[in-house]
C-alpha cells in the first residue's frame, strides 16, 4: 500500500503564495485607476500600499516557484508550459517592479515626477503587468489542471485513504 505523501512539501509552497501577489497587485490597480478618476489620497495612497505588498510577495512566489520547478519539470508532460509559466512571472513581476519604482518617484512630489506622463507610464505598467498576470495565472493552472503537476494522484482505487 502506498503511503500519503505529507502535506508540507517543496512544490506546495508555490501555491500557498502565489495567491497573495495575484490579490494585491490586482487591487493596487484598481485603486490607482480609480485614483485617476477621483482623484483622492486615500485611493493612490492605498495603491501605493497594495503595490508595495503586492511586489514584496511577487518576489517571494517567483523563488517559490524556482524551488517547486526542480521537482515539478521532472514529472510533467510538456515541461514547455512550465517554462513559459516561469517566463510570464519574471516578466510580471519586473513590470510591477517598474511600476511600484515609478510610483515611489511620483510620491517623490518633485514637479518632474508628479506630471500626466509619469501617471500614464504607471497606468501603463499597472495594466500590462495585470495582463501578464493573468496570463501566467492561466498558465500556472493549466499545469496543476492538466498535467497534475506539484499534485498527488492517488491510486485508481484509492487504497491509500483506507
Amino acid at each position: 500500500m502506498e503511503e500519503i505523501p505529507d502535506f508540507w512539501r517543496t512544490e506546495v509552497f508555490h501555491p500557498l503564495s502565489v495567491h497573495f501577489p495575484i490579490a494585491l497587485l490586482v487591487v493596487a490597480f484598481l485603486f490607482k485607476v480609480i485614483a485617476l478618476r477621483y482623484s483622492r489620497d486615500l485611493w493612490e495612497r492605498g495603491g501605493t500600499v497594495l503595490l508595495i505588498g503586492g511586489v514584496i510577495t511577487v518576489w517571494i512566489a517567483i523563488f517559490t516557484g524556482d524551488l517547486a520547478d526542480g521537482i515539478v519539470s521532472r514529472k510533467i508532460c510538456d515541461p514547455t508550459v512550465l517554462k513559459d509559466h516561469e517566463n510570464m512571472a519574471w516578466t510580471t513581476a519586473w513590470l510591477f517592479t517598474a511600476g511600484l519604482g515609478v510610483d515611489l518617484l511620483r510620491q517623490l512630489k518633485y514637479p518632474i515626477f508628479n506630471n500626466i506622463l509619469f501617471r500614464i507610464i504607471l497606468i501603463l505598467l499597472l495594466a500590462t503587468g495585470t495582463g501578464t498576470l493573468t496570463y501566467t495565472g492561466h498558465l500556472g493552472a493549466t499545469l496543476v489542471y492538466q498535467q497534475a503537476a506539484g499534485v498527488y494522484v492517488p491510486s485508481g482505487n484509492c487504497a491509500e485513504f483506507e
